[in-house]
C-alpha cells in the first residue's frame, strides 16, 4: 500500500510539474508582454522597392524586410473599392467594415469598439496644439476650454519638447500626453522645426521603456500618418523620407520591444499612383532619385494630385499663383502628376502587413484588412 502511495504520489507530481511546463509554454511564454501596431498610411507593396532605393540603393534592406511574416492584405470599404482613411482605419481598429466616411460606426450610426478602448490610455504623442487649447490662449478652440489644463487635472504630464520627453523618469507607472506642435508634426527633412521635436523614433523608444513597467503588458499604436500627407501632396522626397521614418522606428521596436513583443506594420489605403521610374543606378539613392534624369524625364510621377498637368471633370488647375502653389517650399518641387486633384486620390490596390513576435505567423499569404484586428484581439 505505502508503494503504490508514493507511485501515486510520483504520477501526481509529474503530471502537475508537466501542467506547470505546458502553461509556462503556451501562456507565459507565447502571449506576448508588448503589442505594437503600426499604421503605415499609404504603405502598399509598391512604396517598398523605391523606399529601399531612397534609403541606402536597391540593394539594400528594410527593417521591415526582417520582419519574420508578411502578407498582402486586401482592402476595400462597405461601398467602395478603394476605402477612405477612415473606413481603412477601422477595418484594422474594429475588425468590421465600414462605409467610407465613417469612423468606427456602423450603418445605424451606432460606435463600434475599437481595439484602444480594450486598455486605458497612458501616454498619448503627437502634434496639433492649438486643438486643445482656446482661442485667448492662441489656439484654435471656440469653446474656450483649455484641454491641455484638463488633462493636468487628470493626472497626465504635459510634455511639449523632445528634451522634456527623454526627461520624463521611467520608474514609475506613466500618464503621459505629449504634444510637440502647435499644427502637424514637420517632416523628416524639415531640420529647423524639428530642432525641439522628438522623431517618431524618439517617441517609440520613449513610449515602450515607460509602458515596460506595466505588470499587464501594453498595447502601443503607432500612426504614422506624415507619411499619408506628403503623399498627398505629391512630395516624391517626403513620402519616401517618411516611409524611411516608419522603418527606423520599427527597428527601434524590435530592439527595445524585445523577443516577447508582438509587433504588426500594416498600411492602410494607398494612395496617389506613386511610382519611381526609369533606370537610376542601383547605388542611387536619396536626392539622386529626385528631379530629372539625364533625359530630362522625371524619376519620380504621380497619378493624381496637386501636381497633376491635366483636369478633368469639375477639377480646374489652378493659377501660378495659387494659394497651395505658393506654400511649396523654397528649393523643393513636387513630381509631376498626370492628373490635377486637390489632394492625392486613394487608389484600388492592396496593402502590405508586417509582423513578428508571438501570434504574427496568421499574416501569411493573401488576407483580409479586418484579420489584422483578429490577430491583435487574439493576442490581448
Amino acid at each position: 500500500m505505502k508503494w503504490r502511495n508514493q507511485l501515486l504520489a510520483l504520477f501526481c507530481l509529474l503530471a502537475f510539474a508537466g501542467l506547470g511546463v505546458l502553461y509556462f509554454q503556451h501562456w507565459v511564454i507565447r502571449k506576448p508582454f508588448g503589442i505594437i501596431l503600426f499604421v503605415g498610411e499609404g504603405l502598399s507593396p509598391a512604396r517598398l522597392a523605391p523606399t529601399r532605393a531612397y534609403a541606402a540603393g536597391a540593394g539594400t534592406r528594410l527593417n521591415l524586410d526582417s520582419m519574420e511574416h508578411a502578407a498582402l492584405v486586401i482592402n476595400y470599404s462597405k461601398d467602395f473599392a478603394a476605402p477612405d482613411q477612415a473606413a481603412a482605419a477601422t477595418a484594422i481598429a474594429t475588425g468590421d467594415r465600414v462605409t467610407n466616411r465613417a469612423i468606427a460606426t456602423n450603418g445605424d450610426g451606432k460606435p463600434i469598439k475599437s481595439i484602444v478602448e480594450l486598455g486605458n490610455i497612458d501616454i498619448a504623442m503627437g502634434g496639433g496644439a492649438a486643438q486643445f487649447l482656446p482661442v485667448t490662449k492662441k489656439g484654435e478652440r471656440q469653446d474656450k476650454r483649455d484641454l491641455l489644463l484638463e488633462l493636468r487635472g487628470n493626472g497626465f504630464d504635459i510634455v511639449r519638447t523632445r528634451a522634456e520627453l527623454e526627461a520624463v523618469p521611467a520608474w514609475r507607472r506613466p500618464k503621459l500626453f505629449g504634444i510637440f506642435s502647435t499644427g502637424e508634426l514637420a517632416f523628416a527633412n524639415q531640420v529647423e522645426e524639428k530642432s525641439q521635436q522628438p522623431s517618431l523614433s524618439d517617441m517609440v523608444r520613449r513610449a515602450i521603456q515607460l509602458l515596460q513597467y506595466n505588470v499587464g503588458g501594453y498595447l502601443l499604436v503607432v500612426d504614422a500618418g506624415l507619411m499619408r500627407k506628403a503623399a498627398q501632396e505629391n512630395n516624391g522626397e517626403r513620402t519616401l523620407g517618411q516611409t524611411v521614418e516608419l522603418d527606423r522606428a520599427v527597428g527601434v521596436a524590435r530592439s527595445y520591444g524585445g523577443s516577447r513583443a508582438t509587433i504588426i506594420i500594416c498600411g492602410d489605403v494607398a494612395i496617389g499612383g506613386f511610382s519611381l521610374n526609369g533606370f537610376p543606378f542601383r547605388k542611387d539613392s536619396g536626392i539622386a532619385l529626385l528631379g530629372f534624369n539625364s533625359a530630362g524625364q522625371p524619376w519620380i510621377t504621380w497619378a493624381t494630385g496637386p501636381n497633376g498637368t491635366k483636369s478633368y471633370g469639375a477639377a480646374k488647375i489652378p493659377g501660378k499663383q495659387d494659394e497651395n502653389q505658393s506654400k511649396q517650399p523654397e528649393g523643393e518641387q513636387s513630381e509631376p502628376a498626370a492628373f490635377y486633384t486637390k489632394s492625392a486620390l486613394v487608389t484600388v490596390e492592396d496593402v502590405v502587413a508586417f509582423g513578428s513576435g508571438p501570434g504574427t505567423d496568421a499574416l501569411e499569404g493573401v488576407m483580409d484588412s479586418t484579420d489584422v484586428f483578429k490577430t491583435l484581439r487574439d493576442d490581448l
